[in-house]
């Protein structure tokens, strides 16, 4: 696995905000991509764990800054499938579960589905498709997009950079502190009645 540096994340989600793209859209053209994930939320566990791009993929928040609200994250792991025993105890760690008894080495991405995620009450899957549209702006990843959590759609905005005040400078520069910083596992918890 590359390199991987930790990023402040400041993330807003909402049926309106289009007062926050207003202010984004006019600092040019955006580059576009689509995604489909599976998320997999924990009822022990604020960690974002989900597969993407054929990985298991693990993010953790490692501070949070009281006075901003915002939280750095760093990938704990990328695991590719099948997946093995020794990825899945730090898979586990995670969802802040037991790892049960398994009964071999590796297990491949649908016996992952369905015998270890499906099949355990304290984890729920969540499809989650993703229009996204990014900007750079002062330096700060700035993205645009529409989500669906399985049959609930919504948008969101976030302002990315491994720098906080970098982060800070551009939400205010945006206007966009009129909204309520949620990250993703939150936002799904909630629309979901999940424990956060």
């Amino acid at each position: 696995m590359e390199k991987i540096i930790p990023r402040w994340e400041w993330r807003t989600f909402g049926e309106d905000l289009s007062k926050g793209e207003k202010n984004i859209i006019k600092y040019g053209n955006a580059r576009d991509r689509k995604s489909e994930e599976i998320y997999i939320l924990s009822k022990n566990s604020n960690d974002n764990t989900k597969i993407r791009d054929e990985l298991m993929d693990i993010k953790s928040p490692i501070r949070i800054n009281d006075e901003t609200g915002l939280e750095q994250w760093t990938v704990l792991a990328k695991s590719a499938f099948p997946i093995h025993i020794n990825d899945l105890a730090l898979v586990y760690k995670a969802f802040g579960v037991k790892l049960p008894y398994l009964d071999k080495d590796e297990y491949s991405y649908i016996e992952y589905i369905e015998e270890l995620i499906g099949k355990n009450p304290e984890l729920k899957m969540i499809n989650v498709k993703k229009n996204r549209h990014g900007y750079l702006i002062d330096d700060a990843i700035v993205e645009i997009a529409e989500v669906s959590f399985n049959e609930y759609t919504t948008k969101t905005i976030a302002v990315e950079h491994t720098d906080m005040e970098v982060v800070i400078n551009t939400v205010k520069k945006l206007n966009l502190s009129e909204y309520e910083n949620v990250n993703y596992i939150k936002a799904m918890k909630q629309t979901f009645g999940l424990k956060y």
